[in-house]
């Protein structure tokens, strides 16, 4: 597995590098989060190993054991909540998680508000195209959300994000990406969370800092 993924990685890199040049940007502003949903705590190891600290997970409960089993590194690295995130599993994730991407409802910003023993990094999840299936505040309510949210002491806004629709062709979705960047830069955010294994490279063009990448590093899932 570590010879895979480090094969993965030159790969990604590559890919990464290529995107940067193409949108004239500078690579070390792009960071892998690496998703590690229904992979083990082994793998994340390896990872470590092949030099990746970044990484995400979209269950709280799985999350919550599988970073257990890695207290003698969690100093390490980073973690990043990415999923759907229920107002029940707040305390877990706050005891587990580094920074929230997924923050898609003002019940969710209150319940994190209330519990949280200190500030919380986060972003808010946006639903650029509207899609009924997709979490997120719509792009007309962006605006009052975040009025709402700077206001709670212990909650820190650093960006956007968003879950791209699943298409044929990642080219289809770069008006998403750039509708988001330009929501963003509106706001002054300095983080951007944007970006799959299937359209990470037209995210990168369209500006985004942070892209979360599982197949393209550790293969199909079981």
């Amino acid at each position: 597995m570590l010879h895979n993924i480090e094969d993965n990685i030159k790969r990604l890199r590559v890919r990464i590098i290529r995107a940067c040049e193409r949108s004239y940007r500078d690579l070390a502003a792009v960071k892998v989060i690496a998703v590690t949903k229904n992979y083990s705590s082994d793998v994340v190891r390896d990872a470590i190993q092949c030099g990746l600290r970044d990484f995400g997970e979209n269950r709280v409960q799985e999350a919550c054991t599988k970073y257990k089993e890695l207290d003698d590194i969690r100093p390490l690295i980073r973690l990043h909540f990415i999923g759907h995130l229920q107002t029940n599993k707040v305390k877990d994730a706050l005891e587990t998680v580094d920074i929230i991407h997924s923050i898609d409802t003002l019940r969710l910003a209150q319940g994190i508000n209330e519990r949280a023993a200190k500030k919380v990094p986060v972003l808010i999840q946006v639903n650029v195209t509207g899609e009924e299936t997709k979490y997120g505040f719509s792009v007309n309510e962006i605006d009052s959300a975040l009025r709402l949210i700077s206001r709670m002491p212990n909650i820190e806004v650093f960006g956007l994000m968003t879950v791209a629709p699943l298409v044929a062709d990642p080219q289809e979705v770069r008006p998403v990406f750039t509708k988001l960047k330009r929501l963003n830069s509106s706001y002054g955010f300095k983080e951007l969370s944007m970006g799959m294994t299937d359209d990470f490279e037209v995210a990168i063009e369209e500006g985004a800092t942070m892209v979360r990448i599982g197949r393209a590093i550790f293969g199909e899932r079981s």
